[in-house]
């Protein structure tokens, strides 16, 4: 697997993917009829933020998943040193270790680019295999909104607050 940055050809690879991961309603709190343009917007986001993919190499170079990387706050302010990410991985391409691998990647990423911590706002309680992957690579759940999330199976479930010192 190779973990390359993202450009605008390889936005008709992540959004069937995307898609169908927002319009299940069970991780993301995006709009469930988001539109390719609006989405496109939300996921390649521009320097100094990164987004990445994640493509089989030996395959056929198929997009097997991707992660977006930035500041969680302002880049101006007081807490521009704290980085955040969010992941999504092709669900035919689950269980591979897609999702750790990026997951490290953004670890790298934010070290290198001098942030002192990575947070994670909104990490859907019910997303046990995404928290469990987050613990492992040394994450901690700092806090979580009661209620915070309307998941469409299990209705109003916690969201956590996800933590990781660099």
């Amino acid at each position: 697997m190779l973990i390359r940055e993202a450009t605008e050809a390889d936005w008709p690879a992540v959004w069937p993917f995307f898609r169908r991961i927002v319009a299940s309603g069970e991780t993301y709190p995006y709009p469930l009829d988001l539109g390719e343009e609006e989405g496109r917007g939300w996921w390649l986001l521009p320097a100094p933020d990164r987004t990445v993919v994640a493509v089989d190499d030996e395959g056929g170079g198929a997009v097997l998943g991707s992660a977006k990387m930035n500041c969680n706050m302002s880049r101006a302010g007081n807490a521009r040193h704290v980085a955040s990410a969010s992941f999504m991985v092709d669900p035919d391409h689950s269980g591979r270790g897609v999702g750790r691998a990026l997951c490290e990647y953004v670890i790298a990423w934010a070290r290198e680019s001098g942030f002192r911590a990575i947070q994670f706002n909104a990490v859907v309680e019910t997303n046990v295999r995404a928290v469990r992957l987050y613990e492992s690579l040394g994450f901690r759940i700092v806090g979580t909104v009661p209620e915070g999330f309307r998941h469409p199976a299990h209705g109003l479930v916690g969201v956590h607050v996800m933590h990781l010192a660099l």
